[in-house]
């Protein structure tokens, strides 16, 4: 038999919040990681990079 799901009071209050205030905007930007990160091996000359 399944365990009855308990009432968990911390997401009722974000949920709630979420309600009045609606969804806050990003702090940063997310950037591709592939901007983000330098290529560990420089590919042969021939081949095309990979994205």
């Amino acid at each position: 038999m399944p365990k009855k799901k308990k009432f968990d009071r911390d997401k009722d209050v974000r949920a709630i919040a979420r309600e009045r205030v609606g969804t806050v905007p990003a702090v940063r930007v997310i950037v591709p990681k592939t901007l983000r990160k330098k290529q560990k091996h420089k590919t042969p000359p021939g081949e095309e990079p990979q994205e």
